[in-house]
């Protein structure tokens, strides 16, 4: 987002250091050029810093080695894992083959989204003494709880049964720590949302883009409401985002009427775009920050390029692919199911086709297809040359929500069926000019595989469908464990939190 580029030292901000002994004493240090809450969020300035920070961890989406896109990805029926071998990653790859347990799932779906509610909590917390402006103020409490909502619903999302934190929390609190019901942490996520709604601004100046809007609240509500099947709440909510299917939205949200410029890594902020998640190749990241919250450039485009990428035909029209990690293999189903369909090329990097032409070479990584995401897919001309690590500092945004994933899923809201469910549904087509087909559950499904695909969507539109097991089986998925995820064992030890069933 344009405001990441006001950053500060570690964002201490957050963080309260206690040292502690064997014994019920301890020992009090006093820090000293330390941000803490104690001496922090004094002025306005302070206070957007605490915002800045709470919305750092929207990155997750598509940053670092353990970012959304790629894990969800992987455990899908689209993808495998892939990369340089079976132990690359060894999380997405016990996801893909739903051998995934507690001590091998990677915490930083848990601390980090954790780390992202704290902030906001800190910011929610502090904002009411901060002398500033009213009106910015509450703009301010508004995205902090929006915020708030979007991370915990994130958690609940994948582990289903979570701790519901609504202030800062203590290290040595933390022990104490019980889970609250899903239904509890849904009707906080619902009440934060609603409240932001009413105050967020419905738009945004160009210095602001990356920061919440109305839309964007009432965009992550409905999909709130969806996943709990409440669908009836959640179609109204889409509605407002949606507008007329087609035409521009009251927010100003509309199709682009190209589906290959959602891809343009310059086309940042555009018409569909509803929460996008900013990336930058201007960071100083090295290897030291692949596995932390403070790589700022787009890591999937490093995962998903083909391996060893090597243009033998300078003077043909495929592009110079810059190579990467061979990480979500395109699987043949969905290759066979989109080769005739508009948004192919777009969508999937054909090297098996490429190398056989004699166009290109490149290394077989780990359950190799010879398809790769093309929507993410990292070019030679945009490989970062200055300070940091190019690998770590691809530019390229990622959607968190776009326009067409609100118009199918208000159509799935609507039960597929009517006539506004069907003009959803044509609208999506219409725009790669492909024509009319009856509208249902399946047509919307599948819609959502070939219009989504890669985007880490499809793994939530199965569950929600209840067809995980009869897709997913042949993978070692098991119904009644593999719903959810483990809750990282580390997260267990000397607390009160339990684990999942059968994890």
């Amino acid at each position: 987002m344009n405001i990441k580029k006001y950053k500060f030292p570690l964002l201490a901000i957050a963080v309260l250091v206690t040292v502690l002994s064997c014994s019920e004493d301890y020992l009090e240090v006093e820090p000293k050029g330390t941000f803490l809450t104690e001496n922090y969020y004094s002025n306005q300035d302070e206070a957007f810093a605490g915002l800045v920070a709470a919305y750092d961890f929207l990155r997750k989406n598509s940053g670092g080695f353990e970012n959304m896109v790629t894990m969800m990805n992987a455990g899908s029926d689209d993808f495998y894992a892939g990369g340089g071998n079976s132990t690359d990653g060894i999380g997405i790859q016990n996801f893909s083959n739903y051998a995934l347990n507690a001590i091998e799932m990677p915490a930083s779906f848990w601390t980090d989204e954790y780390r992202g509610v704290n902030r906001a909590n800190l910011m929610i917390l502090k904002l009411p003494d901060v002398p500033m402006d009213d009106a910015l103020k509450a703009r301010f409490m508004a995205e902090s709880k929006a915020l708030r909502a979007y991370y915990n619903f994130i958690l609940v999302r994948m582990f289903k049964n979570i701790p519901l934190f609504t202030e800062p929390v203590s290290p040595s609190e933390m022990y104490n720590v019980t889970q609250a019901t899903p239904e509890e942490t849904y009707a906080q996520i619902e009440a934060d949302l609603m409240e932001a709604i009413s105050v967020l601004p419905s738009t945004l100046s160009n210095a602001e883009f990356g920061r919440l809007t109305k839309g964007a609240a009432q965009a992550i509500l409905g999909k709130v409401y969806l996943e709990q099947g409440k669908k009836s709440l959640a179609a109204a909510q889409f509605a407002e985002v949606n507008g007329t299917p087609g035409s521009t939205s009251q927010y100003g949200y509309k199709l682009l009427d190209n589906f290959d410029d959602l891809w343009d890594i310059d086309n940042k902020f555009n018409s569909e775009s509803i929460l996008e998640i900013s990336h930058t190749n201007e960071s100083f990241a090295g290897w030291g920050n692949a596995y932390n919250d403070d790589a700022e450039g787009n890591m999937v485009s490093t995962m998903v390029g083909p391996r060893g990428f090597v243009d033998l035909d300078t003077n043909d029209d495929v592009p110079a692919y810059s190579s990467g990690w061979s990480f979500n293999p395109v699987l043949p189903e969905l290759y066979e199911l989109m080769k005739n369909d508009p948004r192919f090329e777009a969508t999937i990097l054909d090297c098996k086709t490429l190398e056989e032409q004699g166009k290109i070479s490149y290394v077989k990584g780990y359950l190799d297809t010879g398809y790769f995401l093309n929507k993410f897919a990292p070019l030679v001309s945009e490989e970062h040359t200055g300070a940091g690590d190019m690998w770590l500092n691809h530019r390229q945004n990622s959607y968190a929500i776009r326009l067409a994933d609100t118009y199918l899923l208000e159509a799935e809201a609507l039960g597929g069926s009517g006539a506004r469910a069907q003009a959803l549904l044509d609208a999506v087509r219409e725009r790669v000019g492909l024509p009319s087909v009856s509208v249902s559950m399946d047509a919307i499904l599948n819609e959502r595989r070939i219009e989504l695909a890669g985007e880490g969507h499809r793994w939530f539109d199965l569950r929600r469908a209840g067809l995980l097991a009869s897709k997913l089986s042949g993978r070692g998925f098991v119904s009644g464990t593999h719903e959810i995820f483990p809750i990282p064992y580390k997260e267990l030890e000397n607390t009160k939190i339990e684990q999942n069933p059968n994890y």
